[in-house]
């Protein structure tokens, strides 16, 4: 029992439980949190420390850095200014309409581009509308890190789990979009009914704010119209780049951090002022937080869950499709949802055998696909995408808005986040069960 106790396995649950707890009661600050919790697991020789090294998401952190410059540089021309004060005339001051107008658009552009990429470029755009029209920013910030999981749902380039599933499940785009995308559709509708429901009383302009948009006029807010055109120009290659970045084989990470580099040079910016402003805290928090999930995957944390949800349903497939659909989604809103894919993908290969010969259908490649690793593989895409709604640190999105908010002086703590992301997980995965059923096991016989 003592030799268990201090075994690298229970080690690294009980750090990582230990840091999630100062993380989510706020305690001290999560990028400390993250680093000593990293640093406890080295110390106490849980992971060699140079494989908890690759255990770092360059691609996330290199994005993340190379849109936090492009944005900065941005920020500096006026545009978002000018985009939102756009958007409050047209909407004529009305709160409720620029908020939905406002979550559709973050879910189709993260499931054209990525998740993280769009609510930086919407986030700053929202303070600023919120500002004008006086209305309470969190909650939208927070429906926009919801609904940009959402959207990332869809597509095979929406979210990190979704390249995974696709690249070591042999999936195409096409795929993605066929079997996934009708259930995001559902799945946005209910969220927006509920949202506006939930949130109407706090969606109302005042009449002083409604009067002051009256009077604007947005062309005043581009105060450098020259380095405007040349940061639009780049920032449209790098766009260019993301949607082509498959098919060239190039890193999205890489692309926005050579297009920050570029923005800086040709609009004549101090690289030292550019960086001064990446939000570096949040870079070391994603960082520490990929190295204390790195040391549960070195341990083999995920492969025995994984295991115990097989023993659990005891060869039922609907039950199993179910049980990886909310296990994964529990748990992609505790940890981050790359390694425990990278963990589930294995399995759920291993399974599709044994239910295949269990359904007489062993021989036909085609049966075995349509009948058993569709519904299983669109569960855990469902389920690791989703469920990273159900708290800040449950998907990459979410923490890079609450550091947003931080930054403009609004507070957006894990359990804020966790009040409104939670139920609408919930809400997600309800109808995703419903869909799954339906369209596979329902409908597929």
């Amino acid at each position: 029992m003592m030799d268990l106790l201090h075994s690298p396995t229970a080690l690294a649950v009980a750090v990582f439980l230990i840091t999630y707890f100062f993380i989510a009661t706020e305690k001290i600050d999560k990028t400390i949190a993250a680093l000593l919790g990293a640093g406890v697991v080295v110390f106490l020789h849980v992971a060699p420390f140079e494989e908890l090294l690759g255990k770092i998401d360059l691609n996330v952190i290199a994005l993340l850095t190379g849109m936090m410059m492009i944005v900065d540089i941005l920020a500096t021309t006026g545009v978002f200014e000018w985009v939102a004060v756009k958007i409050a005339r047209q909407a004529k001051g009305n709160a409720m309409v620029i908020l939905v107008a406002f979550l559709v658009v973050t879910a189709v552009l993260s499931a054209l581009l990525d998740n993280v990429t769009t609510v930086i470029l919407i986030a700053p755009i929202t303070i600023l509308i919120a500002q004008i029209l006086e209305i309470p920013a969190v909650p939208i910030l927070v429906m926009e890190a919801v609904f940009s999981n959402i959207g990332g749902t869809a597509t095979l380039v929406g979210d990190p789990p979704n390249i995974l599933i696709g690249s070591r499940c042999g999936i195409s785009f096409n795929a993605f979009i066929y079997n996934l995308g009708p259930v995001v559709l559902v799945i946005m509708v209910v969220s927006l009914l509920v949202i506006c429901l939930v949130l109407k009383k706090h969606m109302k302009s005042s009449e002083s704010a409604l009067g002051r948009i009256a009077k604007t006029k947005p062309e005043k807010a581009i105060i450098d119209p020259k380095n405007l055109k040349r940061a639009l120009f780049v920032f449209m290659l790098v766009l260019i780049g993301f949607f082509i970045s498959h098919a060239i084989h190039v890193e999205p990470g890489l692309i926005a951090l050579c297009g920050g580099l570029i923005m800086t040079l040709v609009c004549g910016k101090d690289i030292h002022h550019v960086l001064e402003k990446v939000e570096w805290g949040t870079i070391l928090f994603f960082a520490g937080l990929f190295m204390l999930i790195g040391a549960l995957e070195i341990n083999g944390i995920f492969e025995m869950l994984g295991q115990g949800i097989m023993k659990l349903t005891q060869g039922n497939l609907l039950l199993t499709v179910i049980v990886v659909l909310w296990f994964s989604a529990v748990f992609s809103a505790i940890v981050d949802n790359i390694p425990l894919v990278i963990a589930m993908i294995p399995l759920i290969n291993s399974i599709i055998p044994v239910f295949a010969r269990q359904m007489g259908i062993e021989g036909s490649e085609e049966l075995v696909a349509a009948q058993i690793q569709a519904p299983l593989v669109w569960a855990l895409a469902l389920g690791a995408c989703l469920g990273g709604n159900g708290s800040l640190i449950g998907a990459s999105a979410n923490v890079v808005i609450a550091q947003i908010a931080r930054r403009n002086k609004y507070k957006l703590s894990f359990w804020q986040f966790t009040k409104f992301g939670l139920p609408m997980m919930i809400i997600s995965l309800l109808i995703s069960s419903v869909y799954l059923y339906v369209r596979y096991f329902l409908l597929g016989k």
